[in-house]
């Protein structure tokens, strides 16, 4: 069972990779296992075993997920946005009681802490105006080896904190496009060092992220949640019909009550 449902995440964190506006890490964030995988990926040689059997099948759903259900998701993200963005909503804010509850995991609340959400919040609402006003511009014969490897080293910047889309990043150095195309036929050329570029930069983010969680818990863990919430603006639909709505209130109620179950 347990093989399963983290085979699941780990689709989700691969569709979270390719999907426009939705970040891998908001997904970790959702289903609870956010500084699990940071301890697991870090530490992985401290104790192999038990690390490889957590971390087996997220990467092998994250790997089914970049490859098939990312267009499937991304069908239904043309097809259905409405309902679709609504379940997504749904399970982000159903998340919040138990992302909540991690903030005074090792120390009590402070209202200071709010000053810290709502600065990662105003952040994760000022990506989703930037990346409407960002285009697309690079083409498979203008881009260098090292341009790509270096794209792929601030691209785990969307991988690693929740809420920052790798989207942004990606459009930003102008090779979205080029990205997209590359996954949809598997052209190794464009995915080899962009891999190279997010392996490396996500182990420097990821080692920067645990650090900051060890010296300032629950300021840094404030911000996660400010970056989750603030990737609501990036999935908000218009609400064509109440059926949308009890949707997206049901996702809600279903993840809230999953909290209990899973976390």
């Amino acid at each position: 069972m347990n093989f399963l449902w983290n085979c699941l995440i780990g689709v989700a964190i691969g569709s979270g990779a390719i999907l426009p506006g939705i970040s891998s890490g908001v997904f970790c964030v959702i289903f609870g296992i956010y500084e699990k995988l940071l301890d697991s990926i870090l530490n992985f040689f401290d104790d192999v075993k038990n690390n490889l059997k957590f971390l087996f099948p997220i990467i092998l759903g994250a790997a089914f997920g970049v490859v098939l259900l990312g267009n499937v998701l991304n069908y239904c993200l043309y097809q259905f946005p409405v309902q679709t963005k609504s379940i997504f909503i749904g399970l982000i804010l159903g998340s919040l009681p138990a992302l909540f509850k991690e903030i005074t995991k090792k120390q009590a609340f402070k209202p200071r802490y709010w000053l810290f959400f709502l600065l990662a919040l105003f952040l994760g609402i000022g990506c989703f105006f930037l990346e409407n006003t960002l285009s697309l511009s690079a083409t498979l014969e203008n881009v260098s080896f090292f341009y790509l490897v270096l794209c792929g080293f601030f691209m785990s910047v969307g991988i690693v904190v929740p809420g920052v889309s790798s989207t942004i990043i990606l459009m930003l150095f102008g090779i979205y496009s080029v990205y997209l195309s590359s996954v949809s036929t598997l052209y190794t050329p464009v995915l080899i060092p962009l891999g190279m570029g997010a392996l490396l930069g996500g182990l420097f983010f990821m080692k920067l992220t645990k650090f900051l969680l060890n010296r300032f818990y629950a300021p840094t863990f404030s911000c996660i949640i400010g970056f989750t919430v603030g990737s609501i603006f990036v999935l908000l639909p218009t609400f064509s019909c109440f059926f949308d709505i009890i949707l997206g209130a049901l996702s809600c109620v279903l993840r809230f009550c999953g909290w209990f179950y899973f976390l």
